[in-house]
């Protein structure tokens, strides 16, 4: 795969990995969390971001599209998303940046000219790159490309997972990351269903695949959603999976939830459909109690 779909980089990230990180999000999801806060990440391939309320109504974008894909409403652009093809000409024209276009084909090559810039930064802080998304493993081939010359640049690579692919996949793109930061939703398999719309089967097989037979440094990361995953049952038993299938040296990250993906929703103009709070400080404090409880090095937060 000579490029992949790549929706933001971020410099001097603190939180997915040791030490100062560029982390790169990779577009496509195979899991659809409820809660997800990079709502732009779903899809694999590039979506237009509108900023309604930057729009002006100016009809500079009706007249470019060239797809008839744009309307004034009640002195505001409205967007047909059904014609909409992404391809960037009324982002190019609007005058108020009330539009963008999230995704874009990177190279290997690219990446590396990026990263590199801020590699005094790594070496300086024990940092390094982070693939996160969105899945960087459904561009499996991409990601252990990518790895590989970073490897050869003495740079520091982690991985941030769902964990849900195949093993062959699993093998061969991971076997090249320095660390795995490894997302556990819940653990009941019609719960994940329901907040994720898939199956934890291949997630919870492969965190023991990562663990034991290949033997990587990893972290288990829980995003704590109230009313969703936060309940004693859930954490429990995501407790003694960690200590019975994985093993208590694992560090857990409890990370709790928070609503940056609700504006991005607004952007891509979904309708919104669930509302959730973030926890308080003394929820996510019991919740930390009860992972200790079984052993467990548990902290809130994911800095390292």
């Amino acid at each position: 795969m000579d490029e992949a779909m790549i929706f933001n980089i971020q410099s001097f990230s603190l939180h997915d990995g040791p030490g100062i990180r560029t982390t790169i999000f990779f577009k496509g999801c195979p899991l659809k969390c409820l809660w997800c806060h990079n709502p732009e990440s779903h899809k694999a391939a590039p979506e237009l971001l509108f900023y309604k309320e930057r729009c002006t109504g100016c009809g500079i974008c009706v007249q470019a599209c060239p797809r008839g894909a744009v309307v004034i409403k009640d002195g505001k652009s409205v967007n047909d998303r059904t014609k909409c093809a992404a391809c960037g000409v009324c982002v190019k024209v609007c005058p108020s940046g009330a539009r963008e276009i999230s995704g874009k084909k990177i190279s290997a090559g690219e990446l590396m000219e990026i990263v590199e810039k801020d590699r005094m930064f790594y070496e300086s802080s024990g940092g390094g790159v982070t693939l996160s998304g969105g899945e960087p493993l459904i561009y499996g081939e991409f990601a252990r490309e990518f790895m590989e010359r970073c490897h050869k640049a003495g740079i520091h690579t982690a991985v941030e997972t769902s964990g849900y692919t195949d093993e062959e996949n699993l093998r061969r793109t991971l076997a090249l990351a320095d660390l795995v930061l490894f997302d556990i939703k819940a653990m009941d398999e019609n719960l994940h269903r329901k907040l994720t719309g898939v199956s934890n089967e291949k997630i919870l097989k492969n965190a023991r695949i990562l663990c034991h037979n290949m033997k990587k440094k990893m972290v288990i990361r829980i995003p704590v959603v109230p009313g969703c995953n936060d309940g004693k049952d859930n954490i429990e038993k995501t407790a003694r999976f960690i200590k019975e299938k994985l093993d208590l040296s694992v560090p857990v990250h409890l990370l709790p939830y928070h609503n940056f993906g609700t504006a991005k929703e607004e952007r891509l103009e979904w309708e919104r459909q669930n509302i959730f709070s973030k926890p308080e400080e003394e929820q996510m404090a019991q919740i930390k109690t009860w992972m200790e409880n079984y052993g467990i090095a548990a902290q809130i937060g994911g800095s390292m």
